[in-house]
């Protein structure tokens, strides 16, 4: 589930998250709240703190868009998260660009030694894929793993 910069800095949101998981009946780990880069930079103090709660509650935390923005590395150090989403930017063309190879594997690199795990976006076929295997990806989004489709219902 993504979130906004403002529900990151809303002092209710964690509480709404926490009655919507027990009035449907959802287990929290099944759950991961995405955190983009720019939420996190409107107040870092409350991106904190949301980010330890949301783990709190049992749900896993993902920084999302990972490299979009320039201020990135201090969330690693700063923001406690389960998953680090691999911005589009770096993955669309990592078979042709050398720089998009450098900067995966340096980022797949530093999350692994955090004992966290990485998410690559935008990930549309078959020998992206592969390279993002090889590189040590955890795992992927994009039209190689699913095309969108309608909205199903949860109760079958």
């Amino acid at each position: 589930m993504n979130v906004s910069a403002l529900s990151v800095t809303d002092g209710e949101m964690l509480g709404h998250i926490e009655r919507a998981l027990e009035a449907h009946g959802v287990e929290p780990g099944r759950l991961v709240i995405e955190v983009t880069e720019t939420s996190a930079i409107s107040d870092m103090r409350a991106a904190r703190a949301f980010c330890a709660g949301v783990e709190a509650l049992g749900c896993a935390v993902a920084l999302d868009d990972f490299g979009a923005g320039f201020g990135s590395f201090q969330y690693l150090k700063h923001l406690p998260f389960s998953f680090l989403k691999i911005d589009g930017e770096f993955i669309r063309g990592v078979c042709r660009s050398e720089t998009d190879q450098l900067v995966v594997k340096a980022l797949v690199g530093v999350v692994r030694g955090l004992g966290r795990q990485t998410i690559a976006e935008f990930v549309g076929d078959e020998p992206t894929m592969s390279m993002l295997r090889g590189f040590g990806v955890d795992y992927a989004q994009g039209f190689e793993v699913g095309r969108p489709a309608p909205r199903m219902p949860l109760a079958v």
